[in-house]
């Protein structure tokens, strides 16, 4: 097991808020992870604050909310973010009054229309948005590529290449941004987990700086990168894509553990 210095442990007793990934993290498909409503119950009651943020935007909001709400999770709406969310405010603030072609599931498409974004069929577009669609078809990835190909800008909701199931991985978004690109030669522009406007929508939201926050995830190039790249306190749990063996010296958290229940005497 990888060791964590002391020094290192003591900075969690001045986070003020803890960001959870989700998938891999406190839970995986259905199953509840050991430990995970027990660090966030103790967390709420310690007056520190709780965010729930996923890359995987192909859920809105409100579904994440049914779901942690089932698996007895204490949450409210406006504690949880996606990289669907950080992307919407990305194009409603750069990108007002452009049309999106969005590569997305209905529950993502719902979002980004009742956020205001013009979404088109894919026949035009000034820009093309690629997510983990698992209603992903043929003539999606047509017209996607033809549009990127006309000139379109390509985005990405996050960068995933796999999401996290019980019985295994399966292809996420940066697989099918991977696709596009062969086709295209083109490269998106990805928000979500490790990008800044992702570090920025969070400490916007809970109203902490970085050195006051620390995030928690299974993914060494989206959570812990989020915190290596942003100043921001990173845990990494051993629970969902990262095995120990993948651990070294320059991709580590600064806090490596089994799994979210080691937390909870930490805390």
């Amino acid at each position: 097991m990888v060791s964590n210095s002391a020094d290192t442990l003591a900075k969690l007793k001045d986070i003020r808020v803890f960001i959870l990934d989700m998938d891999g993290t406190i839970y995986l498909g259905d199953k509840v992870l050991s430990g995970s409503r027990e660090f966030i119950s103790k967390i709420k009651k310690n007056r520190r604050k709780i965010l729930y943020f996923t890359n995987n935007a192909s859920k809105s909001k409100s579904i994440y909310l049914d779901k942690l709400k089932r698996l007895g999770y204490e949450v409210e709406l406006s504690d949880i973010v996606t990289s669907g969310d950080v992307t919407i405010d990305f194009i409603k603030s750069n990108h007002p009054g452009q049309s999106v072609y969005l590569v997305g599931t209905p529950a993502l498409e719902k979002s980004f229309i009742e956020a205001g974004i013009n979404l088109t069929d894919g026949n035009q577009g000034d820009i093309v948005i690629s997510s983990f669609d698992t209603t992903l078809t043929y003539d999606k990835l047509e017209k996607a590529c033809t549009l990127i190909r006309n000139g379109a800008l390509f985005y990405s909701t996050h960068p995933d290449f796999n999401c996290p199931t019980e019985t295994g991985f399966i292809p996420d978004s940066g697989a099918i941004c991977s696709l596009i690109t062969a086709s295209t030669g083109k490269t998106p522009r990805y928000f979500g987990k490790p990008h800044k406007e992702s570090a920025d929508m969070m400490a916007r939201l809970c109203n902490f700086s970085f050195d006051e926050m620390a995030m928690v995830g299974d993914r060494l190039y989206t959570d812990i990168a989020l915190g290596k790249n942003n100043g921001i306190l990173s845990i990494l749990v051993l629970t969902g894509e990262t095995k120990e063996e993948d651990v070294t010296e320059e991709n580590r958290g600064d806090i490596v553990l089994e799994g979210i229940n080691d937390l909870i005497n930490l805390v």
